[in-house]
C-alpha cells in the first residue's frame, strides 16, 4: 500500500527536498505553502517547478495559520505530517515577531488539531539550533538547557516544540521534532551565510561578516536534513533529535574555501555583531544515530562545491536576488 504523506513548507529549502525523496520511494505527497515573500519567490517557485511533473505530488497553495484551508487538506487520509512551513531566521524575527508567533505557533497548532481530528498517526515537527540560546557546554545534546531564547524566532519554535509535547501527551500523537543545525545547500535561503557569501564574492560585492568571523556554524547539508526528516516518520513516541554535521566551521574558515571555489577574493567588511546572535553552533548527533539511523553524510567541501555550482548555473537571476 503507497503511504501518503502531508509535508508542509513544500516549496521551502528543506520541504522541496523532503517531497523529492518521498517521491522516489513510491510515496504520496501532498505539499502545501502559501509561497509568501520573505525572501525571493523565484526561489520558491524554481524550487516547485521540480516538483510539479512528478508523479505522486498534489501541490495546494495555502497558508497554515487557515485553519478552514488547512481542514479541506486533510480530507485525505495521511501517514504522517512533517511540518517544514515556517518563519525562519533570527534577525527578521526581530523586526517582525507578529509573522514568526503567527506562522511557527498557531500554524503548528492547527497543525496538530488537525492530526488530532483526522487520526493523522505521526507528527514531525521542524526546529532550530537556535533554542539552545548563548549556551557554552557544546556540542548542544537534546536535554541541554533551551529556557532562554535569544530572539522571537527561538522563542516562537520552543513555543512550537511545548505544543507537540502538550498533543502527544494528551492525545498519544507520535511526535518527533527535529532541531536543525544551519542547512546550506543549492537553492538555499539567501539570508544565510553562505549563499551571501557566494553570491557577494561572485559578484565583487562587499561581503559582510558580522563581528569577527571567528564565530562557529554547524554547517549540515540540505540532502543530509532532508534525509533525517524522512526517517523520523518512523514511530517513536516522542523525541527530540538534533541533527547536524557535529563539526562546526568557522565563518572566515567558510569564505576561504568560498574564495578557492570561486577563485575570487572576497572584499570583507566587518559590521558589529547582530542581536540574537550566537557565538557558536554544535551538534552532537549521537542521538540521531541511535534513534533513526542517521549520520550526514557530505561533508563542508562536497556541499559548498554542490552550491557553487547551482549558482553559477542560475546566475543570470541568483546574482539577483536580495540577501
Amino acid at each position: 500500500m503507497t503511504s501518503s504523506y502531508l509535508v508542509t513548507g513544500s516549496a521551502g529549502f528543506i520541504g522541496a527536498r523532503v517531497v523529492e525523496l518521498l517521491l522516489e520511494e513510491g510515496a504520496a505527497v501532498t505539499g502545501v505553502d502559501n509561497l509568501n515573500d520573505a525572501y525571493d519567490v523565484r526561489l520558491k517557485q524554481w524550487r516547485l517547478s521540480r516538483l510539479d511533473t512528478r508523479s505522486g505530488f498534489k501541490f495546494c497553495q495555502l497558508d497554515i495559520c487557515d485553519r478552514e484551508a488547512l481542514r479541506g487538506v486533510f480530507g485525505a487520509s495521511f501517514d504522517a505530517v512533517i511540518n517544514l512551513a515556517a518563519r525562519a531566521g533570527v534577525p527578521q524575527s526581530l523586526g517582525n515577531p507578529w509573522a514568526y508567533i503567527d506562522t511557527n505557533v498557531t500554524g503548528t497548532l492547527n497543525l496538530l488539531e488537525m492530526c488530532r481530528d483526522f487520526g493523522v498517526p505521526k507528527f514531525v515537527q521542524a526546529s532550530t539550533s537556535s533554542i539552545y540560546g548563548a549556551s557554552d557546554k557544546r556540542p548542544y545534546e537534546e536535554h541541554s538547557p533551551t529556557g532562554r531564547p535569544l530572539s522571537p524566532y527561538a522563542a516562537s519554535k520552543m513555543a512550537a516544540e511545548s505544543l507537540c509535547f502538550t498533543y502527544h501527551h494528551l492525545y498519544q500523537l507520535d511526535v518527533t521534532v527535529l532541531r536543525f543545525f544551519t542547512v546550506y545547500g543549492p537553492a538555499g535561503r539567501p539570508d544565510m551565510s553562505l549563499f551571501r557569501f557566494v553570491q557577494w564574492i561572485a559578484e565583487g560585492r562587499p561581503v559582510t561578516v558580522y563581528g569577527d568571523g571567528r564565530q562557529s556554524r554547524d554547517f549540515t547539508y540540505v540532502d543530509d536534513i532532508a534525509r533525517g526528516a524522512v526517517a523520523a516518520t518512523k514511530p517513536l513516541g516522542y523525541e527530540v533529535v538534533n541533527l547536524g554535521s557535529g563539526s562546526p566551521v568557522k565563518l572566515m574558515d567558510a569564505i576561504k574555501m568560498l574564495e578557492m571555489l570561486l577563485d575570487k577574493t572576497a572584499n570583507i567588511v566587518h559590521e558589529p555583531s547582530q542581536p540574537g546572535d550566537v557565538p557558536a553552533t554544535w551538534a552532537d548527533i549521537g542521538k540521531a544515530q541511535r534513534l533513526l539511523g542517521w549520520r550526514p553524510q557530505t561533508d563542508i567541501e562536497i556541499g559548498t562545491g554542490r552550491l557553487v555550482e547551482w549558482y553559477l548555473e542560475n546566475r543570470s537571476w541568483a546574482r539577483e536576488i536580495a540577501a
